[in-house]
Order: C-alpha cells, then sequence, then structure tokens
C-alpha cells in the first residue's frame, strides 16, 4: 500500500471519526491485510473445490474443503469487523483474538485443505486445535464486549 493511500484506507476502516493512534493505525492495517489475505484465498479455495477437485476426490473430501473454506471466510470476516473498530483492535482482548482467529484459520483449514489433498488422516488431529482458536477469539470479543458494556460498573 503506497504512503498516500494508507490514511485514507485508516480513514475508510475507522469509519472515517475521530484520530488514530499509530497503534490503532498498525493494527488495523494488519487485520485489514489478513482479512483480505484470508478472504481471497478463500475464494481461491471455494473455486479450486468445485472445479479443481471434481472427479479427484469423492464427496467424503468435498464435504471437509467446503467446510474449511467456510470456517475461514466466516473469520475472515471477523478480522474485517475487528479492523472497523480500531478501539476494538488495539485492545489486549482485540489483539488476542485477531491472533487467535488467524491461528485458528491456519490450524483449522489448512489442516482440513491439507487433509483433503493428502490423504493422511493424522491431520484430522489438528483441526481440534484450530476450532479450540477460533472459539478463543470469540471468547476474547465477547468478554471485552461483557466488561465494557455501557452503565457497568468499572
Amino acid at each position: 500500500m503506497s504512503e498516500e493511500a494508507a490514511p485514507a484506507a485508516a480513514f475508510f476502516v475507522a469509519g472515517g471519526m475521530g484520530r488514530m493512534t499509530e497503534l490503532e493505525t498498525g493494527m488495523t492495517q494488519s487485520y485489514l491485510g489478513l482479512a483480505a489475505a484470508f478472504g481471497l484465498s478463500a475464494v481461491a479455495m471455494g473455486a479450486f473445490g468445485a472445479h479443481g477437485l471434481q472427479g479427484l476426490v469423492g464427496a467424503d473430501g468435498l464435504t471437509p474443503w467446503r467446510t474449511a473454506v467456510d470456517y475461514q471466510m466466516f473469520h475472515a470476516l471477523a478480522l474485517l469487523a475487528l479492523a472497523a473498530q480500531p478501539a476494538m483492535a488495539d485492545s489486549r482482548a482485540g489483539r488476542f483474538a485477531g491472533r487467535a482467529f488467524t491461528v485458528g484459520i491456519l490450524l483449522f483449514s489448512g489442516s482440513l485443505y491439507l487433509l483433503v489433498l493428502s490423504r493422511q488422516p493424522w491431520l484430522g488431529a489438528v483441526t481440534p486445535a484450530g476450532g479450540l482458536c477460533l472459539m478463543a477469539g470469540w471468547g476474547a470479543l465477547g468478554l471485552h464486549a461483557w466488561r465494557n458494556r455501557r452503565g457497568a460498573r468499572p
């Protein structure tokens, strides 16, 4: 991203309100970049699954592939939503959630893609670790929301 485009992207992600700190801009840009990369690759993997895997794997292979694509896209959108909230992205819970979603996508979806392509059943043991990371990310966001609800006592 060019130096001229970075402030415009930060303005867009921040909703055009207020001034963002350097750290908030960095975290927002990181999550925006990850969301874009995971979203783009989810579309590519979905297309490959729909067209490139036909005839190579049976329905038993396409089901985990579709699950991997779905979860990757859902969590790419979660990273995009995190990027849209700079104050959240910069919070301890937001940073944890972003990292948990990233690791979760890599472990969960990545292990399912490799499982289908390699037919190595031991890769199925990695998938639950990715799922736990994804759940931890959602848990961190929920805990942050609960702790910061309006009218809550300090």
